[in-house]
């Protein structure tokens, strides 16, 4: 994702909700460069089949709020905010820390694109070329954003996130104003529950085609397209674990660089997590601030 201008103004004010608040429990009941190669990755081999109710892990989560509260401490210190979600998918606990607040996508909009366009190549509506296949391989995994430019336009433009967001129920989740992609805006919740519903089949999008959004997540390469190191959050933080993940970076709103780390993670994809950060810093300081937030909830490199 290249630096992009400010965002709007409406998520700059509410984006500033993060900061100081506990973590909360949800309970159970409820001339371009080549594209870079892949890092090899243990495959999510489920990844579309809703994990089975643990036997011996139910305490899994067990100190995470002390942890996220930690993490949280650490990055203020540093002068970041963070927000984060953490959904178990077999007890459907969901975690998060502060209040439900908008964020800004940058290139985890990628993600709607590719579902949109998916669906209607599933639905006879569309028709990709071999070429095509692989250029929209490159906007998930390497975060094309030529790709993601031409299949913005191809597919819809700012109604592709109208209809996403209506398929799925995303209540936070708004096209851009100014027509620009990487300007939608979302929120954790809904993050969390776009990446729920793709795995459980219930957003509309046939499980071939959600698979191939998962398979490329899970092939997403240590650097972009445009060279920016990619492996910020989730993918180092939790090092152990196989994961998926579409990651996001702008700068700046306001003075801050954004960076979001949103994925699948376990070999049995029983773990949604999403995490922001805003840090008035360098890019390479704010990369490394995301980083050890996830390090610091997840000490081992797997939850």
């Amino acid at each position: 994702m290249r630096p992009r201008p400010p965002m709007l103004l409406v998520a700059l004010a509410l984006i500033a909700l993060v900061a100081g608040c506990e973590a909360k429990v949800y309970g159970a009941a409820a001339g371009k460069p080549a594209p870079p190669r892949a890092t090899p990755v243990a495959p999510l081999v489920h990844a579309i089949v809703p994990p089975q109710q643990p036997q011996a892990q139910v305490g899994t989560l067990a100190g995470l709020q002390d942890r996220i509260r930690q993490a949280t401490d650490q990055a203020a210190s540093d002068g970041a905010t963070i927000s984060v979600a953490l959904l178990d998918r077999a007890t459907n606990q969901l975690i998060v820390n502060g209040d439900p607040h908008l964020v800004a996508t940058a290139s985890v909009a990628k993600l709607f694109i590719a579902d949109e366009l998916l669906l209607q190549e599933s639905q006879g509506k569309a028709t990709l070329s071999a070429d095509e296949r692989s250029t929209l391989d490159a906007m998930l995994r390497s975060s094309d954003d030529d790709a993601a430019e031409k299949f913005w336009n191809q597919a819809g433009g700012e109604t592709i996130i109208t209809d996403v967001a209506a398929r799925y129920g995303l209540t936070s989740t708004q096209p851009p104003s100014d027509g620009r992609w990487w300007d939608t805006t979302s929120s954790t919740p809904d993050l969390i529950h776009y990446y729920q519903m793709l795995l459980d089949g219930s957003g509309g999008l046939p499980p071939e085609q959600a698979k191939l959004i998962i398979d490329d997540l899970a092939s997403s390469t240590p650097t972009g397209v445009d060279g920016y190191p990619q492996r910020f959050g989730i993918p180092d933080g939790l090092y152990a674990e196989p994961v998926a993940v579409k990651q996001g970076w702008m700068c700046c709103i306001g003075q801050d660089w954004m960076h979001l780390s949103t994925g699948v993670v376990g070999p049995d994809s029983r773990y949604i997590m999403v995490v922001e950060s805003l840090q008035p810093s360098d890019d390479a300081t704010a990369r490394a601030t995301i980083t050890r937030a996830v390090k610091t909830m997840f000490p081992t490199g797997r939850i």
